[in-house]
């Protein structure tokens, strides 16, 4: 995967990509930029400052695009040991994008990343875009 295709936004510090699983719709990975950042515990002050603003950005952007109820954010690493973030907006009901219906299964419970999710190409753009656009 070109991950360079999947950015929707550069902060100093951090990139912002739309994710390749889109099940949530407006999912996205939020990458530090540090070569060796690891840890969240172990994020510079000026990392953790420009994470807080860029988390407030994505929930209002996707607030705003999709029109989210609920926003999770998950900082594991378990599959690629460097320091990120997943932000996962959450839906209680169905909502319609890109002419797909996006349905959250799991609302109300932990999320989960569905890989069967047909998330193509042209979906994925189309939602780089959006949050592109609202993020300005």
């Amino acid at each position: 995967m070109d991950y360079s295709k999947l950015l929707v936004k550069e902060y100093a510090h951090w990139l912002v990509q739309v994710f390749e699983h889109q099940n949530y719709l407006g999912r996205c990975v939020v990458w530090c930029k540090r070569e060796d950042a690891i840890d969240l515990a172990e994020a510079t002050k000026e990392e953790q400052e420009e994470l807080m603003l860029i988390l407030k950005d994505l929930k209002d952007a996707t607030a705003r695009a999709f029109n989210a109820d609920w926003f999770n954010y998950a900082f594991l690493g378990n599959e690629t040991p460097h320091l990120h973030g997943h932000f996962v907006p959450r839906y209680s009901s169905d909502r319609e994008f890109n002419g797909l219906t996006f349905t959250d299964e799991l609302w109300g419970h932990k999320y989960q990343t569905d890989k069967s999710f047909n998330t193509t190409q042209e979906l994925l753009e189309a939602v780089r875009i959006k949050l592109k656009e609202e993020l300005g």
